[in-house]
């Protein structure tokens, strides 16, 4: 009982948090004509309630695709719909044709900010509760502290609740496929990828893991376009071993390795992209701690000049520390960071030429230097202004440094992946 009291707390203060940063600006905030991805899923309820279905995705004289036409799949129109349909019970101006382009009002930001809050209640918050007590190791507490820094992850936050969209629907929903996988449910996590996959096609990103994953089971295996070539190469190694060793610890492995493939070797990716690589990341931080808040403080720092663009400052800084302070707090992750339990072993056979030295240590004073850094080019971005000859240059650093992080965590997870199971977990194989 007490620890389910916990697990109150915890998703009552994600809850709190979630609303505080939605008290911020958000995408577009008074800023004509095209304003921004707030305006962008008001319009779809727009369209969705007042044009039959199938003229959703059809440019005509009432949907003009060149202005936010829908381009997701179709159960976001379907959820745009609901939206709409309650919008318009309590006010039919924030939907009406036409005349309710770049509505803006206290009151629908307060509609629009609930459906967000709504939806994560609904379909996100439960999946993360269910995979922090049910598929991780370690005691009651260590599963509370893992649930409360996943809830706590400032990078989701921030976009859906500050910037504003509803990424929580389809990081729930294959989220809930992940867990039912991890528990042998293997049609319900398939239908589960598919919502997902139907809400948001960036999920793609995930869809391979889930194949081989699946694959891998099914035959029971033993040992044995621009941008694109260098994607599938680069997401290979990880998809054969995850083929070859359909566990449930490779396949969370592969969901972040399959991810990050995609995101640093696709042709051309958005920012907010990156959020697909953090869900699951955030599945590892109870098993590889200081690597995966490392990951996430990167993830949300890749994203600062979008979140100066927004508004959303003062939310970022205090989203942010307050992630780096309680994830490091109890998930103790400077205080077991020994070589084994950050699974550095094979990087001694990897580069046996070099001299032996502590690599845990050398990984630590890494992870000092590069949170250092992050906060020198947070302040910096806000506090100087660059030459006028390079008007992009805080941007441009912000996302060099950002893509030295995610390549080394991408080396990182694809070297542990083909390492053995985690010698303290107690790693099944689902059959």
């Amino acid at each position: 009982m007490q620890t389910w009291s916990l697990v109150s707390i915890c998703v009552l203060l994600g809850v709190v948090v979630r609303w505080g940063v939605s008290l911020n600006s958000y995408s577009g905030a008074a800023r004509p004509p095209m304003f921004g991805d707030y305006e962008a899923q008001r319009h779809w309820q727009e369209v969705t309630y007042n044009l039959p279905l199938q003229e959703w995705y059809f440019n005509t004289t009432d949907n003009d695709l060149n202005y936010w036409g829908l381009d997701y799949p179709p159960l976001t129109a379907y959820h745009s719909w609901i939206c709409a349909f309650i919008a318009n019970k309590i006010n039919p101006e924030w939907v009406e044709l036409h005349t309710s382009r770049g509505y803006e009002s206290p009151a629908h930001k307060l509609f629009m900010r609930a459906t967000v809050l709504v939806a994560d209640l609904l379909i996100y918050i439960p999946a993360v509760v269910l995979y922090c007590f049910y598929l991780t190791d370690g005691s009651a507490k260590k599963k509370v502290s893992t649930l409360f820094c996943f809830l706590l992850y400032p990078g989701l936050i921030l976009i859906d609740f500050g910037h504003f969209q509803y990424n929580g629907v389809s990081h729930g929903f294959a989220l809930w496929g992940v867990v039912a996988l991890g528990l042998g449910w293997d049609v319900f996590g398939s239908m589960a990828f598919c919502l997902a996959l139907n809400y948001k096609q960036m999920e793609l990103y995930h869809a391979l893991p889930f194949f081989c994953y699946l694959l891998g089971k099914c035959v029971k295996l033993g040992l044995m376009g621009r941008g694109l070539a260098c994607t599938l190469l680069a997401v290979l190694p990880s998809s054969i071993r995850l083929l070859t060793k359909p566990t449930f610890w490779q396949f969370k492995l592969a969901l972040a390795n399959s991810s990050l493939a995609f995101f640093l070797f696709s042709y051309q990716v958005h920012e907010k992209s990156i959020l697909l690589a953090a869900l699951p990341v955030c599945l590892l931080l109870n098993d590889l701690p200081l690597m995966a808040i490392w990951f996430l403080q990167a993830s949300t720092f890749s994203m600062l000049p979008l979140f100066l663009k927004d508004g959303l400052l003062v939310p970022y800084v205090v989203t942010s520390l307050a992630f780096l302070f309680f994830s490091i707090y109890l998930l103790s992750a400077l205080e077991h960071c020994t070589e084994e339990q950050l699974r550095l072993g094979a990087y001694h056979k990897l580069f046996f030429c070099l001299p032996k030295m502590d690599l845990a240590c050398v990984l630590r004073w890494k992870f000092y230097i590069s949170i250092a850094v992050m906060a020198g080019l947070s302040v910096a971005s806000v506090a100087l202004v660059p030459p006028p000859h390079l008007p992009d240059l805080f941007p441009v650093l912000v996302s060099a440094t950002a893509f030295t992080h995610f390549l080394g965590t991408f080396i990182y997870f694809n070297i542990v992946q083909f390492s053995g199971p985690p010698a303290r977990k107690n790693q099944k194989k689902n059959n």
